[in-house]
C-alpha cells in the first residue's frame, strides 16, 4: 500500500451503497422510511376495506359530503358560520376552537406551573407546603372530573348584575368571564354586559380543567430541571453578589431548560389531545363538531379519519416547534 505523503489527508473512500449502509445516520432513515410507507400502507388496507365493506352495503364513501351543506349551529365560533355552510367550514370553525383553547391553557398552563415548581423550592416552609399540596391534587385527580367540577361552579356563579369585578375591569357570572377589549370597555346594560370581549362557560371550564391539571406536572418538571444544575453554581454566583433573580436567569433558567423542554412538550400536547374533553360540557371543539358531522352526514370511517389527522397534524407541529426551541437553547460544546 502506497503511503499518504506528508501533509496530505488521506483520500475518501468512494461513495456506494456498502458505505452508506455502514453509516448509522443512513440506517436510521432508511428504517423510519420503512415504518412509515408500511404505516401508511397498512392504513390505505384497511381504509379500502372498510370502503369497500360499506359500499356493499349500500353506504356512500368519500369525502365529497365535506362540501355538502351543514344543517346545524356552532355556538361559539371565531369566523362567521351558519347552517348553510358546508361541513368543510364546520371542521375550520372546530379547528380554530380547539387552537384558541389550547393556545390559552398552554399559555396558562406554563405560567402556574413555574410559579408553583419555583414554590416546591422555597426556602418558606408554608409556600413549599403550599406548592406541594396543589401538585399532589391536581396531578391525582381525573382530569375529567376537574372540568366539570369548574364547568359547574361557574354556572352556579350569580347573575350579569351581581357578578364578581375583578377591579373594575373584568367580570365574572354565570356568563363566563367579561374581559376588557382595546378601546372597549365592558358595561352592565340591561341582564348582560356590552362591550369587551365575553369567554363562555364552557370555555372558561374547559381553560381551567385543562391548565390547571397539566400546571402540576410542568411544576415537576421545573422543579426536577432546576435541580440538575449544579449547587456549586449557584453559590458561586452568590458569592458574586448575584442577586436570586438574576442567577435564575441568567445561570439556573438557562441549564434547566436543557432538561425541561423536552417533557413540557409532551405536556403541551397532552393538552391538545386532552382538549377533546371538552365534549362533556358542550364546547364546540374538534370532537364534539366531528361526533355532530358524523351523525349528520353518515360518514363515520371519513370523519374519524379527518379527525385523527387534524390531531396528528397539530400534535406533530407542537412537538416539531418545541424540538426547534430545544435545539436553539442547547449548550453547544467547542
Amino acid at each position: 500500500m502506497t503511503p499518504t505523503p506528508a501533509g496530505r489527508r488521506p483520500a475518501r473512500p468512494p461513495l456506494s451503497l456498502r458505505n452508506a449502509w455502514n453509516n448509522v445516520h443512513t440506517r436510521a432513515w432508511i428504517y423510519q422510511l420503512l415504518v412509515v410507507a408500511g404505516l401508511l400502507g397498512l392504513g390505505a388496507y384497511l381504509i379500502g376495506n372498510a370502503q369497500h365493506a360499506l359500499s356493499k352495503q349500500g353506504i356512500s364513501t368519500g369525502f365529497s359530503f365535506l362540501g355538502a351543506r351543514a344543517g346545524f349551529e356552532i355556538g361559539e365560533k371565531s369566523i362567521a358560520f351558519s347552517s348553510t355552510d358546508s361541513f368543510l367550514r364546520a371542521y375550520g370553525v372546530a379547528i380554530l376552537n380547539t387552537l384558541k383553547v389550547s393556545a390559552a391553557s398552554i399559555l396558562l398552563a406554563t405560567v402556574v406551573g413555574v410559579a408553583v415548581g419555583l414554590g416546591r423550592l422555597s426556602a418558606n416552609p408554608l409556600v413549599r407546603k403550599l406548592a406541594s399540596i396543589y401538585v399532589e391534587v391536581f396531578r391525582n385527580t381525573p382530569q375529567l372530573i376537574q372540568l366539570v367540577f369548574w364547568y359547574t361552579l361557574i354556572a352556579n356563579l350569580p347573575r350579569p348584575r351581581e357578578a364578581f369585578s375583578l377591579g373594575g375591569m373584568a367580570f365574572l357570572s354565570n356568563r363566563g368571564l367579561t374581559l376588557p377589549w382595546p378601546g372597549d370597555m365592558p358595561v352592565l346594560r340591561g341582564f348582560n354586559f356590552q362591550g369587551g370581549v365575553t369567554l363562555s362557560p364552557e370555555f372558561v371550564a374547559l381553560l381551567l380543567g385543562l391548565s390547571l391539571y397539566i400546571a402540576a406536572f410542568i411544576a415537576e418538571i421545573v422543579r426536577s430541571g432546576v435541580q440538575s444544575v449544579g449547587r456549586g453554581q449557584v453559590e458561586a454566583a452568590q458569592a458574586v453578589g448575584l442577586g436570586r433573580a438574576d442567577i435564575y436567569r441568567r445561570i439556573v433558567f438557562p441549564q434547566a431548560l436543557r432538561v425541561m423542554v423536552p417533557p413540557a412538550a409532551g405536556q403541551y400536547v397532552s393538552i391538545i389531545k386532552n382538549s377533546s374533553l371538552g365534549v362533556a360540557i358542550g364546547y364546540p371543539e374538534l370532537f364534539n363538531v366531528n361526533n355532530t358531522i358524523v351523525t349528520l352526514s353518515g360518514h363515520t370511517v371519513e370523519a374519524i379519519a379527518i379527525m385523527m389527522s387534524i390531531y396528528l397534524a397539530i400534535s406533530f407541529a407542537i412537538a416539531a416547534l418545541m424540538n426547534l426551541y430545544n435545539r436553539c437553547v442547547q449548550i453547544r460544546e467547542r
